[in-house]
């Protein structure tokens, strides 16, 4: 039967792409902010000897509801009897339809796994911070969960709009105000992560601005998501690595590996600053001051960039096309003789094309344009322009501290309606932004496959299909599966040894 939701006038009235901020202390906290008592310390002890292979038997599993009700998630008696239908107009954010999502597609067992490092159940979960908006936009900070059942229980109970992770903490964080000293509640580990924005490429992309994104602008997240992972893997050695999309117009790293995870700040900044590379405002001047020779990181950057210059950049943003934007290129080079002589050229032909002026710097400076050009400094500049089109923009800030907060992966972005899914890095350039299945389509999908697959249902036999490998959800589900599985086997590899404390070398 198909779902149906009350039409809701619910708004989209503040950044979702954006990270929340640091956190607060605890004076500042919002008034709706108070602590849950419903999963409190006690349910640890009572839960200490349960496997959790056992809660989550594969022949029983109630993360993913079928399409019956389930006793738990039963409308209790301030809900309507009878769901109304999910229309094309139904809004993605509509409380309704962010419910069916939670019960019946969000992976929650995974993200427990992905989050807790283990099949069972430690304070690398239960001291997690994690973070809710709900649909009124209060705002609840250091909610905690000892089991991926309670978090999916509040979750779904509570039903916010979105909600973000933040670190573990010295203890649990509904318990900080009981200690005696509040520098006793600080933060002890959590995932390095990165965050990259299209709205930081305004300045350089011609195709779109703001929140809106095409498959010519995504090219600049394919570029960042393979500059910065191979720096990650084979600079700094870590390999567990997951890129999420935004659910709009940017992508998200999470790097789980426990040598990352137990990162303080200042090494955080210091892996940060290693990686950015552009830095100053739309109005600044040049954003690219790097030292030659070039260290490899950059040789190797350049390498990946070139070809994404040459066909994204000059071919599909057509960036200098403009007179206004062909001055920039010009302030960028070196040779003032050789600048005068491009101008006049680019005049006479006002509709000359970028990748027509890119060729004619080679072509002017070889026909001896200027006769004291240095050679050197033309390709230095050359190369400084690719990375400055083309090179990883970074909202740094999110990676510098433990504490900041960020989207949890598999939420639904309210703007768009989109699942923040998992990029699979082995196909990065076919991942496509806007053919990530919205959560309305992903509802209508359930019901879709109930109504052509009755007779095989009635029938029995075959294994029960949870939701969310009837819909186009499951390639991301399952890629997310994997990835949480490849962290368990390598975590425990990592506690039958002893821990490496030797300093990073950078």
């Amino acid at each position: 039967m198909p779902h149906s939701i009350p039409q809701s006038n619910s708004k989209d009235p503040v950044d979702h792409d954006s990270t929340l901020p640091d956190a607060p202390p605890a004076s500042l906290e919002r008034p709706g902010a108070e602590d849950d008592s419903r999963s409190g310390s006690n349910v640890v002890a009572s839960n200490a000897n349960v496997k959790l292979e056992d809660l989550f038997d594969e022949d029983d599993d109630e993360e993913f509801a079928s399409s019956g009700a389930s006793k738990e998630d039963a409308p209790s008696s301030s809900q309507p009897p009878s769901p109304p239908m999910i229309t094309p107009s139904t809004m993605y954010s509509d409380p309704g339809v962010l419910k069916i999502f939670y019960q019946r597609l969000f992976p929650f067992r995974y993200l427990f796994q992905w989050l807790n490092h283990s099949m069972k159940p430690s304070n690398d979960f239960s001291h997690r911070e994690f973070a809710l908006t709900l649909q009124n936009d209060a705002y609840l900070r250091y909610q905690s969960f000892p089991t991926s059942d309670l978090l999916r229980k509040d979750i779904i109970d509570r039903n916010p709009s979105r909600f973000e992770i933040g670190p573990v903490y010295t203890t649990n964080p509904r318990d900080r105000k009981t200690l005696r000293k509040s520098s006793a509640f600080r933060p002890l580990a959590k995932e390095l992560v990165f965050d990259i924005d299209l709205t930081d490429y305004d300045e350089i992309r011609t195709c779109c601005d703001k929140a809106n994104i095409c498959h010519k602008c995504w090219s600049f997240i394919t570029m960042a998501i393979k500059v910065i992972d191979v720096a990650l893997r084979d600079d700094f050695g870590f390999q567990h690595i997951m890129w999420v999309y935004s659910g709009r117009r940017g992508a998200h790293a999470w790097i789980s590996d426990k040598r990352a995870r137990n990162m303080d700040d200042q090494r955080r900044r210091s892996i940060a600053g290693y990686l950015e590379v552009i830095k100053g405002g739309a109005q600044s001047g040049k954003k690219v001051n790097v030292k030659r020779p070039l260290h490899p990181h950059l040789a190797r950057s350049l390498d990946i960039l070139k070809e994404h210059f040459q066909n994204d950049v000059l071919v599909q943003q057509n960036p200098w096309a403009k007179p206004e934007k062909a001055e920039r290129l010009l302030q960028l080079l070196p040779d003032k003789t050789l600048n005068d002589a491009l101008r006049k050229k680019w005049e006479a032909a006002p509709a000359r094309s970028s990748a027509s002026k890119w060729a004619d710097i080679d072509a002017l400076a070889k026909a001896g344009a200027s006769k004291n050009l240095d050679g050197k400094a033309l390709l230095e500049a050359k190369q400084d322009i690719v990375l400055e089109y083309t090179y990883p923009r970074l909202d740094v800030e999110v990676s510098k501290k433990q504490i900041h907060l960020l989207k949890s992966p598999f939420v639904v972005h309210p703007g768009t309606g989109r699942v923040c899914v998992p990029i699979d890095t082995r196909r990065v350039e076919d991942f496509d932004p806007l053919g990530v299945p919205t959560v309305t389509e992903l509802i209508h999908e359930i019901d879709a496959w109930g109504s052509h697959h009755q007779d095989a249902d009635s029938e029995g036999g075959s294994k029960k299909l949870q939701d969310y490998e009837k819909t186009r959800l499951k390639p991301y589900v399952d890629l997310f599966r994997t990835l949480v599985g490849v962290l368990l086997r390598a975590e425990q590899g990592v506690k039958r040894e002893r821990d490496d404390d030797d300093p990073m070398e950078f």
